[in-house]
Formats: C-alpha cells, sequence, structure tokens
C-alpha cells in the first residue's frame, strides 16, 4: 500500500487561454476543475500505473467536501480528517501559445493544535501496513514547523519508506527525520542550503538527514544521490505545454518503483519518463500513456562519480 498525505488539499482550478498577457482580459477557452493537491496529484498517476493509492490530509468547508467527493468520483481511496477551516483553491493559467503556466496558491486554512493532534493519530493508524508514504505540498497556517518530521518519524516506525516533496522552512525542519528520499527542484536547492552549486547542494541535504536526493537537473533530467550510488537520467526530447504536473508524476514514479524494490537506473527511467508524459496534459495528475509509452523506452541514464564530502 502506498498512502500520500496532502495537508494543504485544494480544488484545483485551471484556465487555458491563447495567450497571457499582464493588464488585459483574457477569454478562456477550456477551463478543469478537480479535487487537487500535490499528494493528490501523485495519488491520480499511482492509479495510472495500477496501484490503489490511500489519500490522506486535511480539508474543510464546503470546498473542503467538493474536494473528498472528486477523489471519491474519481475512483480514489480517501481518508481526509476535517478541519474548521475553508480548503484552499488554486487557479493555474495556461497559455497555449508558449505552454507556460502562472499558478496562483491560497494560503489554506487555519489549522488548530486540536486539529493537527486528531490528524496525527488518523495518520499512524493510516499507515500501518504501508510500504511507502508520500508528504507532498505545503503546509497551511498553523502547523507546527515540524509537522513533516513528525509524519516522517510515524511512517519509519509503521516500516514504511518516506518520499518527501516540499520545500523552504518546511523541508528544512523534515531532514533530521531522516527522510527516506527527498525531490527539490533546482531553485529548491539553492533556497534550503544557500548553494549555488547543485550538487554541493546535494551533498549537504544528505548531510542533513536526507538518504537520498532525487534532484531537477532542469532540461538535462534528474540528478539521483544514493547511499549505494549516483545517476543522472536524461529524457529524449523535450516537450511544450503544462508543466505544473510534471513533479507530482515524478514523485509517483519514485514511490512506486521504491514499492517494487527497483533499482534506481530503472525508478529514474520511469519518473523521467512519466514527468514527460505530465507535461502535454492540461491538469496536474494526468498523464499522456503515448509519450510514458515512448519515453521509457528512450530516458539516459548514466552512472555519475558519488559527490564529494567536505
Amino acid at each position: 500500500m502506498i498512502v500520500t498525505v496532502t495537508l494543504n488539499a485544494a480544488l484545483d482550478v485551471t484556465w487555458e487561454v491563447a495567450e497571457l498577457r499582464p493588464r488585459t482580459s483574457h477569454r478562456v477557452l477550456a477551463a478543469h476543475e478537480r479535487a487537487g493537491g500535490k499528494g493528490i496529484n501523485v495519488a491520480r498517476v499511482l492509479a495510472f500505473l495500477g496501484h490503489s493509492p490511500v489519500v490522506t490530509g486535511l480539508a474543510g468547508g464546503p470546498t473542503g467536501r467538493l474536494i473528498h467527493d472528486g477523489l471519491r468520483s474519481a475512483g480514489i481511496d480517501a481518508s481526509l480528517v476535517s478541519v474548521a477551516g475553508e480548503s484552499r483553491r488554486t487557479v493555474t493559467v495556461v497559455s497555449r501559445d508558449d505552454g507556460d503556466a502562472t499558478v496562483f496558491n491560497g494560503l489554506g486554512p487555519e489549522v488548530t493544535a486540536t486539529e493537527w493532534a486528531a490528524f496525527v493519530t488518523h495518520y499512524a493508524t493510516t499507515v500501518r501496513g504501508a510500504s511507502v508514504v508520500v508528504l507532498s505540498g505545503s503546509t497551511p497556517p498553523g502547523l507546527p514547523p515540524d509537522a513533516y518530521a513528525v509524519l516522517i518519524r510515524v511512517a519509519a516506525e509503521a516500516g514504511a519508506l518516506t518520499v518527501l516533496d516540499t520545500s523552504g522552512p518546511a523541508l528544512t525542519a523534515a531532514l533530521e527525520a531522516g527522510p527516506d528520499v527527498i525531490k527539490p527542484n533546482a531553485a529548491e536547492l539553492a533556497e534550503v542550503t544557500g548553494c549555488a552549486d547543485p550538487a554541493a547542494a546535494v551533498t549537504e541535504l544528505r548531510r542533513r538527514g536526507a538518504r537520498t536526493v532525487v534532484a531537477s537537473a532542469g532540461p538535462d533530467g534528474l540528478r539521483a544521490v544514493t547511499p549505494n550510488g549516483a545517476w543522472l537520467a536524461a529524457p529524449p526530447a523535450l516537450l511544450s505545454g503544462n508543466p505544473t504536473g510534471a513533479g507530482d508524476a515524478c514523485v509517483a514514479a519514485i514511490a512506486s518503483g521504491l514499492a517494487a524494490r527497483a533499482a534506481w537506473p530503472d525508478i529514474l527511467r520511469e519518473a523521467v519518463a512519466l514527468s514527460a508524459a505530465a507535461v502535454p496534459c492540461a491538469t496536474a495528475g494526468e498523464v499522456d500513456p503515448s509519450v510514458y509509452s515512448q519515453f521509457r523506452q528512450e530516458v539516459r541514464v548514466a552512472e555519475l562519480a558519488p559527490p564529494c564530502h567536505r
């Protein structure tokens, strides 16, 4: 069983426009609305891969009910904990002209200490028997700085591997709990470590507690540094479209590979292929099966020399 955690679940609204131009009116050519948040998007891709993930997290108010109903209608097992505050909405504006996406993320509801304690209790029960737990996205206001660290420790005590995809202070505080895998992008690497050199930043994150770092190398693909080796996985071509779901597809591939105890080169090959397959799709959590099928045969994986520890 794979459990995905979305502490700041959202109702994702995506608008497609011909071209995004500041300070002018736009005609929306297509609109999409669905349950979202990074962990929920990961769960959708896991379902595409044939898994039956369990989604947990926090949701509240009428928007929270829409999130829960959307997951149920999609056939995804949802085990969300209710909070009094209203769940957030996100708005993504996709320009068909160049494929760029502009994202507006709400903060989310204020979560009380009592609500957080209730969630931790619920979560401890949910992860029993899980092989992998995915912890993704931002945390809503009111949660303690070490919220993800608490959840990582609980999952480890239950015998599950953890995959963490967050940024900023939430990532910094979680490192001391020793997540099995973290997946920062280049900007997040620099923000958390202060290192401009990605290789040095990865080394620093592992020094602070992350066992494996899978970092975006931009158009070069993914760079992974693990206790057993380092690899660079590169896509055969670049695609235009909406990149907002690529990171979540990557995390889904990592979780799926860990659950199957696959070798890291194989996990990375799948991660790059799934990330690429998400780009042509209008909404996060979807992948293009034809792109996925093609790319997984063509992704190049090269072993790298392990980074020097200073």
